[in-house]
């Protein structure tokens, strides 16, 4: 099986929830992991609890919105070492709105975040990944981007299109660079992604239950080792994640 221990891995939206348990979980296998997202604070915080277990990490604030920020974060992981192992597409928003109720900037910020991120940050990694010819991906895309519901339009298109264009990066870069992408979907995850919503109408009409199964954010980080502790000959394509107790 393929050991974290050694290798370097880039983690976006390392800041809080799926992200960050990730970059934790890397750690505590060996990586030396790359903190990555706009809140410094957390950032550094998270590099403390890191460091107190014994593990390394980098702190380098980024907004993958921006292709420069993106290129500066990749050329700063390789100077201070030297390698590029694993990246980690974790940045995301998910404020759900109704389609009538035109919450524009929300959408937009939406595509930005989760899709134009995505891109951003794979176009930043594919100059090491090509020259060394092996890598890995790990995009977080979601099961909302297959079972679709009113006031998730735009989300579920956002994570849709992550789950497309995580299957094309595979079929165009493994054959030739050895390259390896897995694209994890997960249902329902205790986070704060939900505390983002700003649609009244659409808080209204949930019946979000306080005790409804949630899957948590150790559970996609266990599902992430799994991937990129598989032999370098195995390619996890995608993983669906749901909790027990939900259809």
């Amino acid at each position: 099986m393929t050991n974290p221990d050694k290798q370097v891995a880039l983690i976006t939206g390392a800041s809080s929830g799926i992200g960050r348990a990730i970059a934790k979980a890397l750690a505590k296998e060996g990586a030396k992991v790359v903190l990555a997202s706009r809140n410094k604070e957390e950032l550094e915080q998270l590099k403390a609890e890191i460091e107190k277990e014994g593990g390394n990490a980098l702190v380098i604030p980024t907004d993958v919105t921006k292709p420069k920020e993106a290129e500066a974060l990749v050329a700063k992981t390789l100077e201070q070492w030297q390698r590029l192992d694993i990246v980690v597409n974790s940045a995301g928003l998910m404020p759900l709105s109704y389609l009538k109720n035109r919450h524009l900037d929300e959408w937009l910020q939406m595509i930005d975040v989760n899709v134009k991120g995505t891109l951003i940050t794979t176009y930043a990694a594919l100059p090491p990944f090509k020259k060394q010819k092996r890598g890995h991906f790990i995009n977080l895309a979601s099961i909302d981007g297959r079972e679709l519901y009113a006031g998730g339009a735009v989300y579920g298109a956002s994570k849709a299109a992550v789950i497309a264009f995580s299957r094309t990066l595979r079929m165009e870069l493994s054959p030739e660079f050895n390259i390896r992408i897995t694209c994890l979907e997960p249902g329902t995850v205790d986070t704060p992604l939900r505390e983002g919503i700003t649609d009244q109408e659409f808080l209204d009409d949930q019946d979000w239950d306080e005790d409804e199964a949630k899957l948590q954010p150790d559970d996609i980080a266990r599902a992430v080792l799994y991937a990129v502790q598989q032999p370098q000959s195995v390619n996890v394509n995608e993983i669906v994640i749901k909790p027990t107790g939900k259809a």
